[in-house]
């Protein structure tokens, strides 16, 4: 009687209520724990999934996960274009045979009513869906859901299972916020890829400038370049330790003395101004701020422009208007003496033959005729000089250009007190090159060694001028050059002497082209000119031209 009673009141009384309260309390805590667990694999998964991993990866990541969550054997991902469905993406990936879904399928419902659904996928078999005969059972679960991006469309995420029935409404939400995550994932996947294709193409535009660019920061900082230095520069830009731009650019462990970046810094605005490197290459920097929202300069862009020949080509133009203008009024000048010398000689020539015999008279008038031959040849000298046709290459004895130049100059530079030796090689071959132009170097040269030893007091001033045969770098050589005992070239000033309008000369005695256009000249002969100089001692210029 007493178990009978014991029974009754577990099953109706106290007991029963602790009985069905303890079994209430554990379906809950199940339940808590299932969610809990559904939770660890959301964030699990949201840390796994990176923004360049594929459709095929994110999936195989959430597959690996999701059995502890909710009954899963297949996962797939239906996507929508061109208003086709595709099932492409899917894991295992022959479970299915993959393909376009046709109007009918149970993915478009879910993409119509943008509502997440649980359906039985076996009369699917019998219209689209092909299972492969490979794994054990096809599917008899299916739940699927909308993927929407920005409030549209773009795919089904497709959870299945081999048991029947696998599925309830808390199975289905979770699903839905498995799909709502990967379209957060898709999203940002899109993202990276445009973020990455427009850097790839801005980076690939900024290599392909052919002019140096360089990108710093405020504090100096190199944070881009496009790697296109002259070589000289590179020396630096390799050797610095830092990435400081006045480092790698110019080799200083300081910011440049003056240096624009500040200017730049302080008024957010554009600065340009030229420099010259150590090899006497000539460039524009332009110095171009980057702004924040603020207005700020976080960065500057230095854009490096080569002006070396555009220089060189406009020192070439003022040079030649300036001889054009002063060989048209030599041209001029010589015309006008050339008649009277013509009357002078002759006259001189008539006496002499109506004298002949008067030894005293014969004698002047020989020196009169012998000096307007002279000055006949003078004039003819400066009338060559003064020519403005080119005339092309031809084969040209340096020994005779280079006395008709001092036969033009030798006054001017004896008036200065300065001894010319002639030291020209008799036997120096004939050379292709523009006579006229030759005159023009060694026109340079021998006034550049005149302005080098005037002052000079402390030595007898003498100018060699010499010729010969060279024998270098595999070939032959004619070399003509011009020796000064003068002051020479400061160091400083070695790189730059051939830099358009740079003069060491006091602006009424100089314009800096001489030896630029000299330069050129004998570029244009395949040639090239060397200096050498000893500061206190003497320089000397030399023109070398082919003579093979």
């Amino acid at each position: 009687m007493d178990e009978k009673n014991l029974l009754l009141e577990q099953l109706t009384g106290v007991n029963s209520s602790k009985l069905n309260y303890y079994l209430e309390l554990k379906q809950r805590n199940a339940e808590i724990l299932k969610q809990n667990s559904r939770l660890e694999v959301l964030q699990q998964l949201v840390h796994d999934m990176n923004i360049d991993m594929s459709l095929e990866d994110l999936l195989e990541r959430a597959f690996a996960k999701l059995p502890q969550a909710l009954p899963c054997d297949f996962l797939g991902l239906a996507t929508l274009a061109n208003d086709q469905l595709v099932l492409q993406s899917m894991v295992p990936r022959d479970f299915l045979e993959a393909g376009v879904l046709p109007e009918h399928a149970l993915s478009w419902q879910v993409i119509r009513t943008r509502q997440a659904g649980i359906f039985d996928p076996r009369p699917s078999y019998q219209s689209h869906l092909r299972h492969n005969d490979s794994y054990p059972s096809p599917l008899h679960s299916l739940a699927a859901a909308p993927v929407i991006e920005r409030s549209e469309v773009i795919g089904v995420l497709l959870v299945g299972s081999i048991a029947a029935d696998a599925y309830s409404e808390a199975e289905l939400r979770f699903v839905q916020h498995l799909a709502d995550q990967l379209a957060i994932s898709i999203k940002n996947a899109r993202l990276y890829k445009e973020v990455f294709r427009a850097k790839k193409e801005w980076e690939e535009t900024f290599r392909a400038v052919t002019d140096p660019i360089v990108l710093i920061d405020a504090d100096y900082n190199v944070l881009l370049h496009n790697n296109r230095l002259p070589e000289d520069m590179m020396v630096n830009w390799l050797r610095g330790l830092g990435g400081k731009c006045h480092e790698r650019l110019h080799g200083l462990p300081e910011p440049c003395r003056e240096c624009p970046v500040e200017d730049v810094k302080r008024q957010a605005r554009p600065f340009h101004h030229r420099t010259q490197t150590t090899a006497g290459n000539i460039f524009d920097i332009s110095y171009y701020p980057v702004c924040n929202e603020e207005g700020q300069v976080v960065a500057i862009t230095l854009f490096m422009k080569d002006v070396t020949k555009k220089t060189k080509m406009e020192a070439q133009l003022v040079h030649s208007a300036k001889l054009a203008a002063i060989g048209e009024m030599a041209a001029g000048v010589a015309h006008e003496l050339n008649s009277p010398m013509t009357v002078i000689i002759g006259t001189a020539q008539m006496l002499a033959r109506d004298l002949e015999g008067q030894e005293g008279a014969a004698e002047g008038l020989a020196d009169i005729i012998q000096c307007g031959l002279r000055c006949k040849r003078i004039i003819q000298n400066l009338l060559t000089f003064s020519r403005q046709d080119q005339v092309p290459m031809a084969e040209t004895d340096l020994n005779a250009e280079a006395r008709r130049v001092l036969s033009l100059i030798k006054y001017q530079i004896n008036r200065s007190q300065i001894r010319i030796v002639d030291a020209l090689d008799p036997a120096l071959p004939p050379v292709p090159a523009n006579g006229q132009q030759i005159q023009q170097v060694l026109t340079n040269f021998l006034v550049n060694a005149r302005d080098a030893l005037n002052g000079l007091t402390d030595r007898e001033k003498i100018i060699v001028v010499t010729s010969r045969l060279l024998d270098k770098d595999g070939r032959r050589w004619a070399c003509i050059s011009v020796k000064d005992n003068g002051i020479g070239i400061a160091p400083e000033n070695r790189q730059k002497i051939f830099t358009p309008f740079f003069t060491s000369k006091e602006a009424s005695k100089g314009t800096g082209l001489g030896l630029s256009v000299s330069l050129g000249i004998a570029e244009t002969h395949h040639g090239r000119i060397e200096v050498e100089s000893v500061p206190g001692e003497g320089s000397t210029f030399s023109l070398l031209l082919p003579a093979d």
